[in-house]
């Protein structure tokens, strides 16, 4: 799962751009699947066919990032943000600028302090007065490297091993999803399965839940679950009011999320994965949410309804580069959907 984790974040794909995170997904869930797809979205379904019901398993691939929007005489480059970031977290990075000529480095730059004015120094920096320099001596020097207006853009991190079994590293929303799907596939496919299973991996989460709405109403699904990540309150500057879950003590199955108006889950659904982590020892938890909203809200919106719920590793600092969860989270989300599957027909 360590491996796996960390191919996937160190691998970029912002919001429309996914390619790279497919392909990966394409790679490590063929041996376990019976056919597979990309749809008009770029969605890609992994199908694993049975009689049952049908179950659709969705992780999105999308990371948040940047885009150029402008590219100025002197060759720095202006950006908009793709998906939700807090401009803060954004100052002083390293990116990577996907060219059309390949991967680029940059740094995120802005007006040095020493030259703020007072009150200047004291306000939080703003997206719109940064900027990405990548060593262009001009405007034309920044075209001929294959920069272009739309290009994407990316942070440069990768996955670091912290104490106790946590890591850190960016895009573990939602790569963690991806990694907990492509390993739950492994194990599906060692099991006795009469369910069909859609392993989906959804494009344009982090920009309107995209991706999610138009494979459910391709699939129809009989139950859903999305897979993916939220905000713990085991850190300081957050409180157990706001969050009473904890890293590494089991994924948190969604009771409702953005106080009701992202989804309130199907009850037999809940019902299913709290029994089966009960009877099986998974460690899990359960979330009440008052803030974001994941796939499973397009989703079971879909067609005239599709019983869903979310399952979600708990990971601090969500939106930003140095995201951290416990690895063992991942396992056991993964070991609960393997066998939450196994006992579908016990309750659908």
């Amino acid at each position: 799962m360590e491996e796996l984790i960390t191919k996937l974040s160190n691998a970029h794909g912002i919001s429309g751009s996914e390619n790279n995170i497919r392909a990966i997904l394409e790679e490590e869930l063929k041996p376990y699947v019976d056919e597979m797809r990309v749809d008009k979205m770029g969605n890609l379904i992994a199908t694993k066919k049975g009689e049952g019901p049908s179950i659709m398993l969705a992780a999105h691939m999308d990371e948040i990032g940047l885009m150029v929007k402008y590219i100025d005489d002197n060759g720095f480059l202006k950006f908009v943000k793709i998906g939700g970031w807090y401009d803060p977290t954004l100052h002083s990075q390293r990116v990577v600028v996907h060219t059309t000529k390949g991967q680029i480095p940059g740094v995120i730059g802005s007006k040095p302090p020493h030259v703020m004015k007072e009150e200047d120094r004291k306000k939080p920096p703003k997206a719109e007065d940064m900027f990405i320099d990548v060593g262009a001596k001009d405007k034309e020097d920044a075209t001929n490297m294959g920069i272009i207006i739309g290009t994407p853009v990316s942070m440069d991190r990768e996955v670091k091993k912290l104490a106790n079994g946590k890591i850190t590293g960016k895009a573990f929303d939602n790569r963690a999803g991806c990694a907990i799907v492509i390993d739950a596939m492994k194990q599906i496919a060692k099991l006795d399965i009469k369910a069909t299973v859609y392993a989906v991996g959804t494009v344009q989460e982090e920009v309107g839940l995209k991706g999610a709405r138009t494979s459910a109403f391709g699939l129809n699904p009989d139950i859903a679950i999305a897979i993916d990540t939220t905000i713990p309150g085991d850190h300081p500057g957050i409180s157990k009011n706001e969050s009473a879950l904890d890293i590494g003590k089991g994924g948190a199955i969604t009771i409702a999320d953005a106080a009701g108006r992202g989804i309130i889950s199907a009850p037999q659904v809940v019902k299913w994965l709290v029994e089966t982590a009960e009877k099986n020892d998974i460690p899990y938890q359960t979330d009440v949410g008052d803030g974001g909203t994941t796939d499973a809200t397009a989703i079971h919106l879909t067609r005239e309804g599709i019983p869903s719920t979310v399952l979600s590793v708990a990971t601090r600092y969500i939106h930003s580069p140095v995201e951290v969860l416990d690895l063992a989270d991942l396992q056991h989300c993964s070991d609960l959907v393997a066998k939450a599957v196994l006992s579908v027909n016990d309750y659908f």
